[in-house]
C-alpha cells in the first residue's frame, strides 16, 4: 500500500515539472528526477509484495499504515525542495508543513521563487486535505482515538448513512472537494488575483493550510473581495465533510441540523464579533475593516489555515493571549481543520456539567449528549484522555524547545501551532510576519515531529510505543 501511494505522489510531481517547463524554468530537472527516485521506489515496494494478499487491515496494521504513510510521504516530498540548497532539515520541515497542512514556513523570498516549487508547496497541502478528511471519517473511528468512534459511517442505522460502501464516500468526498476547489479558484480570479495565484490559495484554503505564493501572505493583495471569498472558503474548509455532502446530495438543512457544525458557526460568531468590537474601541478601526479583519483572522486560526493579514499581534497584548486560546479550538471533525475539535469541546463541557450537577445531588442521572447520541461512559473517557496528552504534548514541545535555545512565548506558542497545525505563532520570530528558518535545525525536527503528530491525533503515534502493540 505504501509503494502505491508513492507511485501516486510520483505522478503528482510531474504536475510541478511541466509547469516549469511551461515558463521555461530549470528547476523541472529537480522534480523530473525526484518523481523518477519516488516512483522507483514505490514500484519496488508493490512488486516486491505482490504475492502477498490482504483481505482487510487489522487494527494494528491500520495503526501502522497510518503512521508510515504519513512519515515516507514528507520524506520523499521533501526531495524537490532540496534542489534550493536548504539542507534536509528545511526541506522535511517544509514538507510535514505541506502535508500535514500546518502552513509554517521556512522559505523566504517567495515572490521570486520558480512556480513549480510554490505550486508543489500547494499541491502537499491539497493532497494533505483531502487525505486528512478521509483519515477522520473512514479510519479514525476504527481506532476509537479521542472519541472518534462517535462518527462511525457503518452505522446500524442505515437511514443515517450516506452511502452503502466506503469507496463511494470517498469519490463523493473527492468529488465535493474538487468542485470547491474549483469555485475558489474561479472566485479568487474575479476579486483579482492571477490565475496562478488564484489556483495555489484555492488549494491551501481549502485545505486550511495557508501556504502563500507571497510572503506576505494575504495582506499582498489588498482586496478586500479576496479576503471575503477567503472566509467563506475557510469556514467551509472547517466544516464536517459528510454534513456538507448530505447538504448537498439529500438534506439542505443538514448543517443547520448537526450539532457541531452549530456549534463551530456559533463560537465564530461570538469571537468575531468580540474581535471587531476591540478593533473598533481599541484601534479605531472603521466598522467595515474590523469586521472584514475580524472575521479572517478569527476564521484562519479557527480553522488552522493560517493566512497572514499583517501583523495582529499588534492589535495589543489581549489579542496576542486570546489568539494563542483559538489556536486550540479547530474545526469540525472530519473537516481539513486541525486542532483538538469542535465535537470534544461539546463532550467535554456536556461532561463536566453533568459532573456539576451530580456533585449537587448525587443521586441524580444526568445523562451527556451529543445531539441525539448519549455519550457513553467510554467515549466520553476517550475524549478527556485525549484532552490530557494533547495539552501534555504541549507542555513536553515547549519545555523540548526552550532547552533547545527558544525564548518561552516562541517555544510556547510554537509548539501550540505545531500541535494544533495552525501554522504561524506568536512573537517576532515565528509571529505572522515572522518566519521559521531562524530557529536552529534541532528545533525544527522536533516541531515537524509535533506537526505529525497533531495531524495524526497523537494516539496513532503513541500507541505504536506501547509494548503491548507488539505483542
Amino acid at each position: 500500500m505504501l509503494g502505491y501511494f508513492l507511485v501516486g505522489l510520483a505522478i503528482l510531481m510531474l504536475a510541478p515539472a511541466l509547469l516549469d517547463i511551461y515558463f521555461s524554468n530549470p528547476d523541472w530537472i529537480a522534480f523530473a528526477l525526484s518523481s523518477l527516485f519516488v516512483g522507483l521506489l514505490g514500484l519496488l515496494l508493490a512488486v516486491s509484495t505482490a504475492n502477498y494478499k490482504l483481505e482487510h487491515l487489522t487494527i494494528r496494521q491500520a495503526f501502522l499504515l497510518t503512521t508510515a504513510s504519513w512519515i515516507v510521504m514528507p520524506v520523499c516530498g521533501a526531495l524537490p525542495f532540496l534542489s534550493l540548497g536548504i539542507g534536509f532539515e528545511n526541506a522535511f520541515f517544509e514538507s510535514v508543513s505541506g502535508f500535514t497542512t500546518t502552513g509554517s514556513t521556512v522559505l523566504i523570498g517567495l515572490d521570486g521563487m520558480p512556480p513549480g516549487l510554490l505550486f508543489w508547496r500547494s499541491l502537499t497541502q491539497w493532497i494533505g486535505g483531502v487525505g486528512i478528511i478521509v483519515m477522520a471519517i473512514l479510519l479514525m473511528p476504527l481506532l476509537r482515538i479521542g472519541g472518534m468512534q462517535l462518527f462511525r459511517t457503518e452505522s446500524s442505522d442505515r437511514g443515517e448513512k450516506i452511502v452503502a460502501r466506503a469507496t463511494d464516500l470517498t469519490r463523493l468526498i473527492g468529488g465535493v472537494y474538487i468542485m470547491l476547489t474549483l469555485t475558489c479558484a474561479i472566485l479568487y480570479v474575479f476579486s483579482g488575483m492571477s490565475l496562478f495565484d488564484a489556483v495555489n490559495h484555492a488549494m491551501t484554503t481549502l485545505s486550511s493550510g495557508g501556504f502563500s505564493t507571497h510572503d506576505a501572505s494575504f495582506a499582498y493583495f489588498e482586496s478586500t473581495a479576496a479576503e471575503w471569498v477567503a472566509v467563506v472558503f475557510m469556514l467551509a474548509s472547517g466544516l464536517p465533510f459528510v454534513v456538507l455532502i448530505k447538504s448537498l446530495t439529500k438534506n439542505p438543512k443538514a448543517l443547520l441540523q448537526d450539532p457541531q457544525a452549530r456549534a463551530f458557526i456559533f463560537v465564530i460568531i461570538i469571537l468575531s464579533s468580540m474581535t471587531a468590537l476591540y478593533l473598533g474601541i481599541e484601534n479605531k478601526f472603521t466598522f467595515g475593516r474590523a469586521v472584514v479583519e475580524a472575521l479572517f483572522v478569527v476564521i484562519s486560526i479557527i480553522t488552522t489555515t493560517g493566512y497572514g493579514l499583517g501583523d495582529y499581534t499588534a492589535w495589543g497584548p489581549p489579542m496576542m493571549g486570546f489568539f494563542l486560546m483559538l489556536t486550540f479550538i479547530g474545526g469540525c471533525t472530519g473537516s481539513t481543520s486541525g486542532g483538538i475539535k469542535i465535537f470534544r469541546f461539546i463532550v467535554f463541557f456536556g461532561t463536566v456539567r453533568a459532573y456539576m450537577n451530580k456533585m449537587i445531588r448525587p443521586d441524580q442521572v444526568v445523562p451527556v449528549r451529543y445531539g441525539d447520541t448519549k455519550i457513553t461512559p467510554e467515549l466520553a473517557f476517550s475524549v478527556l484522555a485525549f484532552l490530557v496528552v494533547y495539552m501534555a504534548t504541549v507542555g513536553l514541545i515547549t519545555v523540548i524547545l526552550g532547552g533547545l535555545g527558544l525564548d518561552l512565548v516562541t517555544a510556547m506558542s510554537a509548539a501550540t501551532t505545531a500541535v494544533s497545525n495552525v501554522g504561524p505563532g506568536l512573537g517576532d520570530v515565528v509571529g505572522p510576519i515572522g518566519n521559521f528558518a531562524d530557529i536552529p535545525n534541532s528545533a525544527k525536527i522536533v516541531l515537524s515531529a509535533a506537526m505529525l503528530l497533531g495531524r495524526l491525533e497523537l494516539f496513532t503515534v503513541l500507541v505504536l510505543f506501547n509494548p503491548q502493540f507488539w505483542r
